[in-house]
C-alpha cells in the first residue's frame, strides 16, 4: 500500500538561497504548479571534460518526476546511463517591474530548481508513457491524435527521468520597491504584466482542406 507523499519538499542546503528567503516555496502544490505551466527546462550539468554545460530540452511532471526529452546521441543522454548529476530549472516570466531608481528595476517571475541524478530511460513501457506525456504536456490530448512513433523512431528519441526529491520555488510578485525618499521622483514607476497566449491555428499547406481542427485545440486556443 503506497503512501501518501508529504505536502513540502525537504529543505537542503543546495535549496536554501542565501537571499530573498521569504520567496521561497517548498510545497508541492507550487512547485508542480510552476513545472505545470511551461515547456521548456534548462538542464545543467558538468562534461566529461570538467565544462559546465546547460540545455534548454522539453519536459513533461508526472507525478513527481520530471521526463525530458532528447536525441539518442546527445551528450546529456549518452552520459546518464550510470546516471548523471544535474541540476534542472523552470522559469515563469510575470511582469517588468520599473522602479524609480535603476537599482530596484526587477522583473516578477515564478521559478523552479531541482537537483538529483537522472537516468536515462530503458524500460519500452515508460518511454513511450514519457513520450506521451511531453506531447500531451504542450498540447492536452494530442497523443492519442497523432501516429504513434515507430520502433525506429522510438530508438533514436530518448528520455531522462529526473526524480523531484531535492526541488525548490521561488516567485516575485507584487509592485515596485523604491526607496521612500525616491517617491516623490518624478519618474514613472509600476509593473508592465507579461501575458503568454495561443494564436490562431495556422494548418500545414500539405493538409487536406477539408481536415477540421480538432475539438481539444479549438477548447484550448480559445481559453
Amino acid at each position: 500500500m503506497s503512501s501518501t507523499p508529504p505536502a513540502r519538499y525537504a529543505v537542503t542546503p543546495r535549496t536554501t538561497p542565501s537571499r530573498n528567503r521569504d520567496r521561497m516555496r517548498y510545497d508541492r502544490e507550487t512547485v508542480h504548479a510552476i513545472l505545470d505551466a511551461d515547456f521548456i527546462c534548462h538542464l545543467a550539468f558538468v562534461s566529461p571534460d570538467g565544462a559546465p554545460v546547460a540545455l534548454p530540452m522539453l519536459y513533461a511532471r508526472v507525478g513527481d518526476s520530471l521526463y525530458l526529452h532528447g536525441s539518442t546521441g546527445s551528450r546529456p543522454m549518452r552520459d546518464a546511463a550510470e546516471g548523471l548529476r544535474v541540476c534542472a530549472t523552470v522559469t515563469r516570466t510575470d511582469g517588468l517591474v520599473l522602479a524609480r531608481s535603476g537599482v530596484h528595476h526587477s522583473i516578477n517571475y515564478r521559478s523552479v530548481v531541482a537537483h538529483g541524478t537522472a537516468y536515462r530511460v530503458t524500460d519500452p513501457g515508460e518511454h513511450r508513457t514519457a513520450l506521451d506525456a511531453i506531447i500531451d504536456h504542450l498540447i492536452p490530448e494530442r497523443s492519442a491524435d497523432c501516429r504513434p512513433a515507430t520502433a525506429k523512431e522510438l530508438a533514436q528519441t530518448a528520455v531522462l527521468r529526473l526524480d523531484l526529491e531535492e526541488v525548490a520555488a521561488k516567485a516575485r510578485t507584487g509592485g515596485v520597491s523604491d526607496e521612500p525618499e525616491d517617491i516623490d521622483l518624478p519618474y514613472w514607476a509600476g509593473v508592465i504584466p507579461i501575458t503568454r497566449t495561443l494564436g490562431t491555428p495556422v494548418p500545414d499547406p500539405g493538409m487536406p482542406t477539408e481536415t477540421p481542427v480538432p475539438a481539444y485545440l479549438r477548447r484550448l486556443v480559445q481559453s
